[in-house]
């Protein structure tokens, strides 16, 4: 859902409106069994993805013997690129891309997102020092700020991915669980004024 998420992302901005990603940690920590099963599972969701949504997937990683899915070095990658960014639209938008190119180059290309190796390129692509980076990642405070944006998604009642959802001043609207084209996001930020 890249391309609808960056386009989001763009008409928050052209509307004043605040954008922000917060990581959910989908398989934080692994778990599932590496077995034909699971890959068979995971092939087929993905192929169900790329249908709906026409973006690519590869499916090199499911061919791999072993492989432990832990989603949780991705999200505090995403969450160290945040830090280093620093605050405001911009350091969004570089945020998001930085989120993007992980999930190409893991859905895409197969690679693993738990070598620090993985964000060389990502980082030169969106502006971050390479050789920063994995002290960063590494430290404690990434740890501890990735475990954060888990307890918030769970606040925020998040219960798939990707979910938008959108702050008022009053209230808390889910906007979408799961794929949404970019004009029905818009279409249903709408309703609450937010156009």
């Amino acid at each position: 859902m890249s391309p609808a998420i960056e386009a989001l992302a763009v008409h928050c901005a052209e509307q004043g409106m605040g954008f922000g990603l917060v990581m959910g940690g989908l398989r934080a920590g692994g778990g599932d069994p590496w077995n034909a099963a699971f890959r068979g599972f995971l092939r087929q969701e993905w192929t169900h993805i790329a249908a709906q949504t026409g973006q690519p997937f590869g499916f090199h990683l499911l061919e791999r013997s072993t492989f432990s899915y832990d989603t949780e070095p991705a999200c505090r990658a995403v969450v160290t690129a945040r830090a280093l960014f620093g605050e405001g639209q911009e350091a969004s938008l570089r945020e998001l891309a930085f989120f993007s190119a992980v999930q190409h180059k893991f859905y895409v290309e197969g690679k693993d997102p738990k070598d620090v190796a993985f964000y060389h390129d990502i980082c030169t692509l969106t502006g971050i020092d390479p050789g920063l980076f994995p002290t960063h990642f590494s430290s404690p405070e990434s740890v501890a700020a990735t475990q954060q944006d888990f307890r918030l998604a769970r606040q925020l009642g998040v219960r798939g991915f990707p979910s938008i959802l959108l702050q008022t001043a009053t209230d808390l609207h889910e906007i979408s669980v799961g794929y949404a084209s970019f004009v029905t996001l818009r279409e249903r930020l709408s309703k609450y004024g937010a156009i």
